[in-house]
């Protein structure tokens, strides 16, 4: 038996996608050495999903031992009738396993759940945007996130929804095993990574990738994987299909940064890795785009955060 477990909450009329995107993340982790238990547990011993579906042989919440190595998923659901009252038992066993040190993560609409047992007030926290409005009104003592992918606070991750549930669980599984082993569960399920798997946890993908424009992504993914590449404006703009004027408007707008800083923080962030890789300097300048050593040297000296094995390398 694996020592990893994935518990999924089933609730009444859970959506199909925002079960099955986290899911299919910690099914994935086996084919590639991690293995995961997947366990499902609710109120009830059977559950009809939103779409009809009806899952059997649930089990009892009262049958899973929480421990601080879970991760406690609660797919989204209709709220309409989701209230405190009616889910007092689940309520605590929630507050339980955030006793007990676990991760909780919610996708969607699973966020109110966490928000009527008390567990997101005042901290940040988002939802689905169709919900955005009725979240922070129905809980007024949440720090309501817009425009997130997905937003942690402390040992609590409350997504989107939808697809973002699948971001959520890479960024989990990436905690836990590392950028490259995330990376490749991304690959296995062909869908774009928000932060660049080659990244470590506080890398810049984590500062500027929680946003929601596809089109901003898009360029972000092509960047990271082409920073030995010379482009300029007009040619970054047609990756996306985009003026050079309203690309600059956008990506400063969507990521608090110019796209030269993004692109500076990204070949930083990458030499230092391959030279504490021991590749040699020059390799590396030219892997991460810098047309010489001596730019590469000025480049890190220039931000604080280089280690000093990285200055000895070049000096």
């Amino acid at each position: 038996m694996s020592s990893n477990r994935a518990i999924f909450v089933i609730n009444e009329d859970v959506h199909v996608l925002d079960l099955a995107g986290p899911l299919q993340v910690f099914y994935e982790a086996e084919t590639y050495g991690i293995p995961y238990d997947i366990i499902y547990v609710s109120e009830k011993p059977e559950q009809r999903l939103s779409s009809k579906l009806h899952l059997h042989q649930l089990r009892p919440l009262n049958n899973v031992d929480i421990t601080a190595e879970d991760i406690v998923i609660i797919p989204g659901f209709e709220v309409k009738t989701f209230t405190k009252g009616n889910h007092a038992a689940f309520f605590r066993w929630l507050t339980h396993a955030h006793q007990q040190g676990a991760i909780l993560c919610s996708v969607c609409t699973g966020s109110f759940a966490l928000a009527a047992a008390g567990l997101l007030d005042g901290g940040k926290c988002t939802t689905h945007w169709k919900y955005l409005d009725e979240f922070q009104s129905r809980y007024p003592k949440l720090l309501v996130e817009k425009d997130k992918v997905f937003v942690q606070h402390n040992n609590i991750f409350t997504s989107a929804g939808v697809t973002t549930g699948i971001d959520v669980a890479l960024y989990i599984i990436e905690q836990r095993h590392g950028a490259e082993f995330a990376f490749k569960l991304a690959r296995e399920m062909v869908v774009y990574m928000r932060r660049n798997g080659d990244e470590v946890q506080q890398s810049i993908y984590l500062q500027h990738r929680q946003h929601m424009s596809t089109s901003v992504h898009v360029l972000q993914d092509w960047l990271s994987q082409n920073l030995h590449t010379k482009c300029n404006l007009d040619e970054l703009a047609a990756i996306i299909h985009s003026s050079p004027r309203n690309l600059t408007r956008l990506f400063k707008a969507t990521t608090g940064i110019t796209i030269g800083q993004y692109i500076e923080k990204l070949r930083v962030e990458k030499a230092m890795q391959l030279l504490q890789q021991n590749n040699k300097v020059a390799t590396v300048a030219t892997a991460c785009g810098f047309t010489t050593a001596a730019q590469l040297r000025n480049i890190i000296q220039k931000h604080a955060g280089a280690l000093p094995s990285v200055f000895n390398k070049l000096s």
